[in-house]
């Protein structure tokens, strides 16, 4: 027939294509080997799940080192998204799992690029090969070749080997329940088994050619240097740090130990003893409060921070009212020519060294200019003392209460009202209310106070104020600092002018040690005892590192003075640092009584933000506490390290 004739000339119609594989059989459920076309339901990091709608939405994994045609995948959400058809074939079937391949597939056509029902199962996969020969001489038959699938072996803990090994040798169990039983095989050896699971890994940590320099064997992961000479006598010292102090805290240590091994252990053997002393039993309820009570308050910080002495708050000059110290300030004379320029100009970069009156005084002048009728004035401080203090200086002159017309805001406190025209708060308190309103509606004038300092908020205050002058023409923005790098920020705010103040000009006699201490807390202890007793009248500032080293420096001073009695005047020890109550630091404000010096030891934080009237000596061991980031641990930790060139003579 036609038909027939048809069916036997395959090469007239095809040429010599071979003929093509037979179709595979209809199934309700997929063929290991068969390519399918699916959907992508889930994409994961280790590869993605397919859908074969036409087998009632079976799903299966197609790991990524299974996915080709996507170039290097290192997650499956890189390669698929949700929906995205796709061609696989069906790689293994385990139960109810499937592991599918993208390999030989033609993901256009389906088309399958090595048909795998191509292979019978008697044909071999290399019929090149050689027929397999007896090479030790030994002729190897069909018979002998075990080519069934063994079960693998259960394995067992030593209690379950244990147990079952007694179970066999009461004759409790059958052959059939031994654990090492396999219906096929019969015993399996569990010694065979636990021969081959011994494995040798040999870890290879040579870095590899395409990683090279982004793997810890070749990243720098040390701490960041934060000093210029690593080598030098500074930071020699400052790795030592105070052998006095470390003293006075082992010294404490070993007090604290001392009391919790002085209690009694067996309370009840006192008890049951009859000879016992009186003082010897006790019941532990008078025990259950060793160790947890607070510290006694120090016999220094008493005296000191006594409730007895009148806390005034500020040291006033005698004889001159509030309006006679305001004009007595350098920046009174320059006060016509700042409003001036802020008048002329949007931005305004204002240099003027600590106590000149820029932080107090320029607030004051736009306020009575006019400039709250459009929106508050806010001042950024860097610190919460400052923050604190200077609106409690600027209420008094304002003649107002804190907290009305001028007010402040800080971490966890708020003393502000409706009223409020001028608010000092810290530089990040002004952050957080840019993320609500980044022009910064509220305000007409924003001045970014001890720029200088370049703290993080500072650095994106910068940022953030730059753009909203741009958004905001009628937003004026005043930055201040206390060196005279104003390059910088002048070239930074669109080269806007810079406004200079000069400060008040005292003779500085700048004294040096001869060789370099290595203990500097000590040999700074040495000099304040030193300035009492040998040099004129007037009070001596003190920068330490921390709340640890002051209060040992606090303590030391006031136990060296207490030893010269009466030989000596009297001198006031007066801390200074961020964890103090506020009610403590103004302290340092209270003027000296007649005969009495004042010593006052602070942390870098009396460096630009406070200016203390009565200074006359100031001792700087040359160190501070910076936050430096750790890569190898991950965290951020404060490092004694010395302070810059800048700090030293704003100091």
């Amino acid at each position: 027939d036609d038909e027939s004739g048809r069916r036997g000339r395959p090469d007239e119609r095809r040429g010599d294509m071979p003929p093509p594989p037979p179709p595979a059989p209809v199934s309700n459920e997929p063929q290991l080997y068969q390519v399918y076309r699916g959907r992508v339901s889930n994409a994961m990091e280790f590869g993605v799940f397919i859908q074969l709608e036409q087998f009632g939405r079976r799903e299966g994994l197609l790991h990524i080192s299974q996915i080709l045609g996507k170039g290097r995948v290192l997650s499956g959400k890189d390669a698929f998204k949700r929906n995205e058809a796709v061609w696989v074939r069906v790689a293994s079937i385990n139960d109810t799992k499937m592991s599918f391949s993208m390999r030989d597939i033609d993901q256009a056509t389906g088309e399958d690029l090595a048909p795998a029902a191509a292979l019978t199962a008697n044909q071999r996969s290399n019929p090149a090969r050689p027929a397999e020969a007896a090479v030790s001489g030994v002729p190897v038959h069909a018979e002998d070749r075990d080519t069934a699938v063994r079960r693998p072996g259960k394995r067992l803990g030593s209690p379950e080997l244990w147990e079952a090994k007694q179970l066999i040798a009461s004759g409790v169990l059958s052959v059939e329940e031994y654990p090492t039983y396999d219906p096929d095989h019969g015993l399996l050896s569990q010694a065979a088994d636990e021969e081959g699971e011994d494995l040798e890994i040999e870890l290879n940590e040579e870095e590899p050619a395409f990683l090279q320099g982004q793997t810890r064997v070749s990243l720098n992961l040390s701490p960041i240097k934060v000093i210029k000479n690593p080598d030098g006598s500074l930071q020699r010292a400052a790795l030592t740090q105070s052998a006095l102090a470390k003293e006075r805290r082992e010294l404490r240590e070993q007090q604290q130990r001392a009391l919790m091994e002085s209690a009694p252990k067996d309370l009840g053997r006192t008890w049951a003893d009859p000879l016992a002393a009186p003082g010897e039993r006790m019941l532990s309820q008078e025990l259950a409060g060793i160790g947890a009570a607070p510290p006694e308050i120090e016999e220094w910080r008493t005296q000191s921070m006594g409730s007895g002495a009148a806390t005034t708050g500020y040291r006033q000059k005698p004889n001159q009212s509030i309006k006679q110290q305001r004009e007595s300030l350098p920046i009174y004379l320059f006060r016509e020519a700042f409003l001036q320029s802020m008048r002329e100009h949007q931005i305004l970069i204002v240099i003027g060294e600590t106590g000149s009156g820029k932080t107090t005084q320029m607030p004051q002048y736009l306020a009575e200019s006019g400039y709250t009728s459009r929106g508050r004035i806010g001042v950024t401080q860097p610190r919460r003392v400052a923050a604190m203090s200077v609106a409690k200086r600027v209420a008094e002159e304002f003649g107002c209460r804190l907290g009305q017309e001028v007010g402040y805001t800080i971490r966890f406190e708020d003393c502000t009202s409706p009223e409020t025209a001028i608010k000092y708060m810290t530089d990040g308190m002004l952050l957080r209310e840019c993320l609500l309103d980044t022009t910064v509606g509220a305000y007409s004038v924003i001045m970014l106070d001890e720029a200088h300092e370049r703290t993080i908020h500072t650095d994106v205050l910068f940022c953030l104020m730059k753009k909203a002058a741009v958004l905001r023409p009628d937003l004026k923005l005043i930055v201040t600092s206390a060196t005279m790098e104003a390059e910088k920020y002048s070239e930074y705010f669109n080269k806007c002018p810079v406004f200079t103040v000069p400060g008040r000009t005292y003779p500085v006699e700048i004294l040096y040690c001869k060789t370099p201490e290595s203990d500097y807390l000590d040999a700074a202890l040495i000099t304040v005892m030193q300035i009492h007793l040998a040099e004129p009248q007037g009070d001596v500032l003190l920068f330490l590192t921390g709340q640890e080293e002051i209060d040992t420096a606090c303590q030391i001073l006031y136990e060296r003075m207490k030893s010269l009695g009466k030989l000596a005047p009297k001198l006031n020890i007066f801390p200074v640092y961020s964890t103090l109550p506020s009610e403590m630091q103004t302290r340092i404000f209270d003027p000296t009584p007649m005969g009495e010096r004042k010593v006052i030891v602070a942390t870098n934080i009396a460096e630009a933000s406070l200016t203390i009237d009565g200074i006359f000596y100031v001792v700087d061991p040359g160190f501070a506490k910076q936050k430096v980031f750790n890569p190898k641990t991950g965290v951020d930790a404060l490092v004694v390290a010395p302070i810059s060139q800048a700090s030293a003579k704003q100091r």
